[in-house]
């Protein structure tokens, strides 16, 4: 016999993977054509939406060792795709801005999520958008920032 509680689960899972896999196509597609992954898209993301971010910050956002976070962020750098300078008052933190072409890359692979995002949302209504945002912000998430 089926457990019903673990098959609802189950399809939960299963929508989960799928809603993710048609998020993140569009972009896979725009990386690979650059010789770039998703970590590099947030990467991208997470500095322009905070410009000026530490490398400790991002660390901690992204919820990744530096050892992990080291080779696409210099490949970043290296693309000049990311500009790193020292903090000003304190020389050992390094600040993280996108370029004006990081800029550009970002805005091109986000906005295909924000156009998939506002139709979708258009669709279910205003309803089910908020029901949405509350689940997701239920799930326990390491890397996501406390406000």
């Amino acid at each position: 016999m089926v457990d019903p509680i673990e098959n609802k689960l189950r399809e939960a899972i299963e929508l989960f993977y799928f809603a993710y896999r048609a998020f993140t196509a569009g972009p896979d597609q725009l990386l690979e054509q650059q010789g770039l992954g998703r970590v590099h898209h947030r990467i991208l993301y997470f500095v322009g939406r905070n410009p000026d971010l530490t490398v400790n910050a991002l660390l901690e956002i992204l919820a990744v060792s530096k050892q992990a976070l080291n080779a696409p962020l210099r490949q970043l750098v290296e693309r000049k795709l990311v500009a790193m300078r020292p903090d000003e008052q304190d020389r050992r933190f390094r600040r993280l801005r996108l370029t004006d072409a990081g800029r550009r890359l970002e805005t091109r692979l986000t906005g295909t999520q924000m156009k998939h995002l506002a139709a979708v949302f258009t669709a279910a209504g205003d309803d089910a958008e908020a029901a949405w945002k509350s689940v997701m912000q239920a799930v326990p998430a390491k890397s996501r920032p406390r406000n």
